[in-house]
């Protein structure tokens, strides 16, 4: 490589032939040699691209049994589905300093992950900002080890990042002078399912019924309520036209819709009203929170259902106009898009039951200020 004809031309020549490219295929001449990675990932040629519009893709989790582990992987990285190009990438996360990363969430070109000090000696983990496509990172303010243990990592699409439990939830805007987390009383009635935050509100489902019946509402609470109290006012969302909506899903979930005016509910459609009924297939809500109406979104096929009715456990992923599913034992993710419909997503590996969790990552070569 170093006897190319190419080498011999100058930087901004290259950078003007490589930022006519796709970001799709930058991504992969990155990985073609060492001259071709410094280059594509240089503060110059980030910056000529960094209007380019994302890549709508799916980061996974690491699987469950990898965030017990008290060994750091030598070798970090992230698996991420490429829908539109129906293929999986590999992305490196070897230029932290941390053990074990563990990503969470992801808004706008970055992904958060709980990562270990590798100067620590205890158990504490610090909340991190990265990008993997510029291999830059930022460190949150310090949060207690309980923190990612028991809390769920939101973030909205202007990074302002909230970490939620049943008794707590912590704020951070990145705005504040002390550069601190803002703690509030979570005042739920029940530990919040598959919350969502928005760019004006954080949402959350909550199981209000017995030991022996559940009994699910949605909440919600305004972000401009943060500033000026010391708990987070949660309000139950209900209308008298809603009915048994929440009655007709078992198990519900929460994933954010297209833009920031929609959520989706999905859960398993029961097919009586007994006490623990069986499901005839697995139904998406589509809510509008301006108007506050239901309607449905998707149902899937009976077919590709008959794999997660034998499984006794799954998850649900996603987001926008793209959801993911799966469950134990299937080896494989089933993907609905609100255009296109039902598919299987086939090429999940490293996940011995099959059972993989994920969130979406919209990758942009942006630098982070």
């Amino acid at each position: 490589m170093e006897s190319s004809p190419i080498n011999r031309l100058p930087p901004d020549s290259l950078h003007q032939i490589f930022s006519s490219l796709p970001l799709r295929q930058i991504i992969i001449c990155r990985s073609v040699c060492k001259f071709f990675n410094h280059l594509l990932t240089s503060q110059p040629f980030t910056e000529i691209i960094s209007s380019r519009p994302p890549l709508n893709l799916l980061a996974l989790r690491p699987p469950h049994h990898h965030r017990h582990r008290h060994v750091s992987n030598p070798h970090p990285y992230i698996n991420v589905y490429d829908p539109d190009e129906n293929r999986w990438l590999r992305f490196d996360l070897g230029f932290l300093p941390f053990r074990s990363p563990q990503p969470v969430a992801s808004s706008n070109g970055l992904i958060y992950l709980w990562g270990d000090s590798v100067n620590s000696v205890d158990s504490s983990k610090s909340l991190v900002a990265c990008n993997p496509l510029t291999r830059q990172f930022e460190v949150l303010p310090q949060l207690g080890s309980a923190w990612s243990r028991h809390g769920t990592v939101l973030v909205d699409s202007v990074n302002r990042v909230m970490v939620l439990t049943e008794l707590a939830a912590l704020y951070y805007s990145g705005a504040e002078a002390a550069n601190r987390w803002l703690k509030f009383s979570s005042n739920l009635p029940s530990k919040p399912r598959s919350p969502v935050l928005t760019s004006t509100s954080v949402f959350a489902l909550c199981d209000v019924g017995s030991p022996w019946r559940s009994q699910w509402k949605l909440f919600s609470c305004r972000l401009t309520s943060l500033a000026v109290a010391t708990r987070t006012n949660w309000t139950c969302l209900e209308k008298h036209e809603w009915g048994d909506i929440f009655d007709i899903i078992k198990r519900p979930r929460l994933v954010r819709g297209e833009g920031e005016g929609k959520l989706l509910m999905i859960g398993g459609l029961k097919s009586t009203f007994s006490l623990n009924p069986a499901c005839s297939t697995i139904l998406i809500l589509r809510l509008c929170l301006e108007s506050l109406e239901w309607e449905e979104a998707g149902r899937m096929p009976l077919d590709m259902y008959r794999g997660f009715q034998e499984s006794s456990k799954f998850k649900v992923f996603g987001g926008g106009d793209r959801v993911y599913f799966s469950a134990k034992r299937m080896g494989k993710l089933a993907m609905w898009d609100c255009w296109e419909g039902w598919r299987w997503v086939d090429g999940v590996s490293g996940y011995g039951d099959g059972l993989c969790r994920g969130f979406v990552f919209e990758a942009k070569l942006t630098l982070m200020q």
